[in-house]
């Protein structure tokens, strides 16, 4: 009799903190859905379900830019994504290079991202002759509803300086 109300417990705190977490997780943010409305998979905007590098990429007037590429690996599903990620932050072996980045861009347009969809987004630096050494970016990726939660990582050689922005996501490498 002990024990069973012992599993009678256990099942019950289980449930009631799935309850928990289930009804707090869409709380402000987007939940990483799968594009095809089916989630037999992880889906692959989750942070831990991808990955990202920065390289270089043709320069414009008075601009560097460089592209990130986010890559998924077989076996997640395909998400949607929208508009330039937020919270920004760039650093050199660790430290942060106390330079924001703001946004640029359509920030609407919705493409999917997932194994065979990679997509890429631009890093738009002033060309000011100086700037700060980086070598990984964190940001937040966003879907249609919201962002999604966690923080990304790209790695990658490049400078930044005041006035960066990042151009929305879009469909390629």
């Amino acid at each position: 009799m002990l024990r069973t109300n012992r599993k009678i417990a256990a099942t019950l705190a289980a449930t009631l903190a799935a309850t928990v977490l289930v009804g707090t997780a869409g709380a402000g943010f987007a939940q990483a859905s799968p594009a095809t409305g089916r989630s037999a998979a992880p889906s692959a905007c989750r942070p831990a379900n991808h990955t990202a590098k920065i390289t270089d990429a043709p320069g414009s007037a008075g601009h560097r830019h460089y592209s990130v590429t986010l890559t998924a690996a077989r076996g997640y599903e395909p998400c949607r994504l929208a508009g330039s990620p937020t919270d920004v932050r760039f650093s050199d072996h660790g430290s942060d290079s106390g330079i924001a980045a703001g946004r640029y861009g359509d920030q609407d347009t919705v493409v999917t991202f997932g194994p065979g969809h990679p997509v890429h987004f631009d890093i738009q630096v002033p060309n000011s002759g100086r700037g700060t050494p980086a070598n990984e970016a964190s940001f937040t990726l966003q879907a249609p509803g919201g962002q999604i939660p966690g923080t990304s990582f790209a790695e990658g050689t490049l400078r930044v300086a005041a006035g960066t922005l990042i151009g929305p996501v879009q469909r390629g490498a």
